[in-house]
């Protein structure tokens, strides 16, 4: 990755894509959906890239993305199967970068987890998906910061939520750890600007993707999602996300809508939760009533 790309203003794609041409990336949770696509994006405009998942599926899916079908050409495509939530994971994966890329330029921490419905059960509940939705980032971050400011140059792109900028209706941890990994992405970029590292967070509402299917077919956490505007594709989000790596653009939003809302809980957060309460009261009594219409055709 060039010193010259990441300090470039942004706003041009020409320039910006310097960015990412040539340079030497992960991504994580990128067995499939947003991480698979980001992936695919990547290698598209001409990275290197380690796939890694705790998934040994993973492998499959680097290797659909080693061999362009039309042209017979090999990419730069590896497959790391392995926990990218714990220390040992993260130095493991990187160190695996460093033998196949020979270095890590970009980072997207984008493995996540839905977590536990309201309020969890348990420690263990909060415990799992703050390892993944937030930990992740901030051992990835310790383990490379220190190697990027001495090469005057890097990129940290953490893959958050909508729900970092708004909320998690029917999930407490998810929407907590969502607004941690905005907040911790934040933090990034205006600490190492001076050294010449940038960050980005990627806040998508609804994609399609396992996650989104995980917070339940039928209840007030998916409707809610579903229900606030447009479920894209992960190929659609790694577009955007990508074009806006290279203009070096923070907030990453793919649902332009986010923004709009974002400013209005700002300007008068007492109204906005009390719309948002009266919204789930909707949802949960949408959900009952679907339940109570379940029930009856099954007796």
């Amino acid at each position: 990755m060039s010193t010259a790309g990441v300090n470039s203003a942004a706003g041009s794609h020409a320039a910006g894509a310097r960015i990412v041409n040539g340079t030497r990336a992960i991504v994580t949770g990128a067995a499939g959906g947003i991480g698979a696509a980001l992936a695919a994006e990547l290698v598209s405009r001409g990275a290197t890239v380690v796939l890694a998942d705790i998934s040994a599926t993973v492998a499959d899916t680097a290797s659909a993305l080693s061999t362009d079908t039309a042209s017979g050409f090999e990419s730069g495509a590896h497959a790391w199967v392995g926990d990218v939530s714990s220390v040992a994971g993260i130095d493991e994966l990187i160190a695996f970068a460093d033998d196949r890329l020979g270095g890590v330029d970009m980072y997207f921490a984008n493995a996540g987890i839905i977590g536990p419905g309201e309020l969890g059960e348990n420690d263990a509940d909060w415990d799992a998906i703050i390892d993944v939705n937030l930990r992740a980032h901030i051992r990835a971050a310790q383990a490379l910061i220190p190697r990027w400011q001495e090469a005057g140059e890097g990129y940290f792109v953490a893959t958050a939520s909508a729900a970092g900028l708004l909320t998690q209706i029917g999930s407490a941890a998810y929407s907590v750890t969502k607004h941690a990994s905005v907040g911790f992405a934040e933090w990034l970029a205006l600490t190492y600007r001076d050294d010449g590292i940038r960050a980005s967070v990627i806040a998508p509402m609804g994609v399609d993707t396992d996650l989104l299917r995980a917070s339940g077919a039928d209840g007030p956490a998916q409707a809610a999602v579903t229900e606030a505007g447009t479920v894209l594709t992960p190929a659609a989000v790694a577009n955007v996300a990508l074009d806006a790596v290279e203009a070096e653009q923070f907030l990453i939003l793919p649902h332009p809508e986010v923004l709009d809302m974002y400013r209005m809980k700002g300007s008068d957060y007492d109204r906005w939760l009390a719309g948002m309460s009266r919204y789930q009261h909707r949802l949960n009594e949408a959900n009952r009533l679907n339940e109570e219409t379940t029930h009856a055709g099954n007796d």
